[in-house]
């Protein structure tokens, strides 16, 4: 059985303060990691590299 592809992949662009905003949700109102990911539809790694990220540009 062959796949079909449907569509083309869009790669979304996050800026510094947006990356920041989402990751310092996280605990807001008791939000956790999962939570705010699904909210972003973004993975739980992908907070976590933003938060290493930042943290390594002195954000």
């Amino acid at each position: 059985m062959r796949g079909e592809v449907l569509g083309f992949e869009r790669r979304r662009r996050w800026s510094d303060d947006e990356k920041m905003g989402i990751i310092m949700s996280v605990g807001v109102d008791g939000a956790s990691v999962t939570q705010v990911a699904q909210r972003h539809n973004v993975t739980r790694q992908q907070l976590y590299a933003w938060r290493h990220d930042l943290k390594k540009k002195g954000l």
